[in-house]
């Protein structure tokens, strides 16, 4: 979807944890990677209009016009029922948003942001989109202030860098995992593209954050852990890296079976790195019980 408008899963008028300060958060819908531990596994896919999330609907806020799914917002509990019966893990609530409804969001929510981050699925997927929206918000004087953030796996050529990172403030850049196979088994693809979205970004003095998620007995092994700090040690000492711990909450399929990533986990990986030479290494804050 593109001239001007994106399929938006949810929105989030404030967040202090995706980037800095208090931040306006997108997320667009669909991604072009398959995490088996994903926590949102319903934007991953796009909605095929089959009606299996019409049936387990309680409130009626999901009907059948034709062949399209459509919601009613107004009728809507919230209840996410919708979520886990769709069997291509989309989320039918979706809303068509253009740039204009975006920047009246954010002139609503303007004098308590300091920034906006588009996330997702994965953000550059919409790419046009992007670079509509941030060349709005650039030309906008009530706007000027906020700072433009993505959130991104990495996936995507250097050329679809070079035409958005004149109009962004930094990217968080998910690395999933250094060895290939596993990478492949955990994503459904290659992990080259996000190795050099890293340096590439590193580079260009956009590079915000390295994010990192710990699965026990997959990216929590010596030879993942010394990977990852030799890429931090190799993009710059300034390099800050963030911990995530694996955990159940919105996981499908086999993963949501596995083993939660321990709090004394992350913190021995967090040492070891900071032994390494890291000197910027942040883990979860919140512990999900």
């Amino acid at each position: 979807m593109s001239d001007g408008v994106a399929a938006v899963s949810k929105f989030l008028t404030w967040s202090v944890v995706d980037g800095p300060g208090n931040r306006f958060v997108l997320f667009l819908q669909g991604c072009n990677y398959r995490c088996v531990t994903c926590h949102n596994p319903h934007t991953i896919g796009v909605c095929s209009d089959c009606g299996a999330c019409v049936a387990v609907c309680p409130s009626g806020a999901l009907k059948k016009s034709g062949r399209k799914v459509v919601h009613d917002p107004g009728s809507c509990i919230s209840c996410d029922s919708c979520l886990s019966a769709c069997p291509t893990r989309a989320n039918p609530m979706v809303r068509r948003m253009t740039v204009e409804d975006v920047l009246d969001l954010l002139r609503r929510n303007a004098p308590f942001l300091n920034g906006l981050t588009v996330s997702g699925g994965e953000a550059t997927l919409h790419l046009d989109f992007l670079i509509e929206l941030f060349t709005a918000i650039r030309a906008a004087p009530d706007l000027a202030h906020l700072t433009l953030f993505i959130d991104s796996n990495g996936h995507l050529p250097a050329e679809g860098w070079q035409r958005v990172l004149p109009l962004t403030d930094g990217v968080m850049l998910d690395i999933k995992a250094f060895d290939p196979v596993r990478h492949r088994r955990l994503t459904g693809t290659d992990n080259d593209l996000s190795l050099a979205s890293a340096k590439l970004l590193a580079e260009a003095g956009k590079l915000y954050e390295l994010r990192f998620l710990l699965i026990p007995g997959e990216t929590d092994r010596p030879e993942e852990i010394a990977a990852l700090s030799a890429l931090a040690r190799e993009l710059g000492p300034n390099t800050r890296l963030r911990l995530n711990a694996f955990q159940h909450h919105g996981v499908r399929g086999p993963a949501a079976t596995w083993q939660a990533m321990p709090r004394d986990g992350v913190e021995a990986a967090a040492d070891t790195l900071r032994t390494s030479g890291i000197a910027e290494v942040a883990v979860p804050s919140v512990w999900l019980p």
